[in-house]
């Protein structure tokens, strides 16, 4: 077998050089059953150009699935990675919409629409140009398919998920769009989901509290300067800052409803992206009360 590269919450990840073209394959811990094979015949026709490509996939002693090789590793490695130059602001922001983009297109533009359920930064796999895919769409679908024998299990990661699934596993779009919110906080301060304090989980502390208390604060601004990832040195705009963890804060409400779809999050990653021109808060939210409270009103 070619050499691993990984170990994902599904199996071991591999290189591989096929026919010329370089691979990731992935060894998965499941059985292919009929339904199983019927899926992923659907998987491998989803192609955008934010998410990481199924190739293909065999069936021989074990299940393979073949995925496009994406060669700069992921956002987690970038963020947080000793001997890596950190990510310059505007390389920060573009990562955020290629992610929005493949989340976006698999929640409204494929059929079967999917919902992630695993978003996070280890999931976003950063291309040589620093443009970003992400990786393992579908995947939890197919668990469930595969063993249809168990009931629905919490997948995800502890940081990442919002109170309504985690309590009760209610799933919707809206808990990929609360682990997103949490990457934006990601791209802002470079710390962990769970940010530990002095090694002690009973310490630890998630990065969304974080946030809303910095941003409590009289001056939120000052409050996030405290939270800003220290390698970014001065070189950023405090009002792009500002608006992404705005942004972020939209995404991670406690109410799923009061969450924005990932449409209205690429408008407003767009808008950010191209230019410094006010955008209205308002916009991420379908709920007037909470756009009076944004913007002060």
């Amino acid at each position: 077998m070619a050499k691993k590269i990984g170990e994902g919450g599904f199996g071991a990840v591999y290189y591989a050089n096929l026919r010329g073209e370089e691979a990731a394959i992935k060894k998965m811990d499941m059985q292919a059953t009929k339904e199983f094979l019927a899926e992923l015949k659907v998987l491998t026709h989803v192609h955008h150009l934010n998410l990481v490509r199924l190739i293909g996939y065999c069936v021989e002693g074990s299940l393979f699935l073949v995925y496009e090789y994406i060669e700069n590793g992921n956002l987690s490695q970038h963020l947080r990675g000793s001997g890596r130059e950190p990510l310059p602001w505007s390389t920060r922001v573009q990562i955020a919409l290629d992610s929005a983009r493949g989340l976006e297109y698999i929640h409204e533009h494929t059929v079967p629409v999917y919902i992630h359920r695993d978003i996070k930064s280890a999931n976003i796999l950063i291309d040589k140009k620093f443009r970003a895919k992400v990786a393992d769409f579908g995947l939890t679908k197919l668990t469930e398919v595969g063993n249809s024998s168990l009931p629905t299990r919490l997948v995800g990661t502890f940081g990442y998920m919002p109170p309504e699934y985690a309590q009760y596993g209610d799933v919707s779009p809206k808990i990929d769009v609360f682990a997103f919110g949490v990457v934006l906080y990601e791209l802002i301060s470079a710390k962990e989901a769970i940010v530990k304090a002095n090694s002690s989980l009973a310490e630890s502390k998630g990065l969304v509290a974080l946030f809303e208390d910095g941003l409590d604060e009289p001056d939120p601004k000052a409050g996030l300067c405290k939270l800003i990832d220290p390698t970014l040195g001065d070189n950023y705009p405090l009002d792009s800052v500002f608006k992404m963890a705005q942004l972020a804060k939209a995404c991670t409400q406690e109410n799923p409803q009061l969450r924005p779809s990932m449409r209205s999050i690429v408008v407003a990653l767009m808008t950010l992206s191209s230019t410094t021109e006010d955008w209205d808060v308002g916009t991420f939210y379908e709920n007037q009360a909470v756009v009076n409270l944004m913007s002060g009103r």
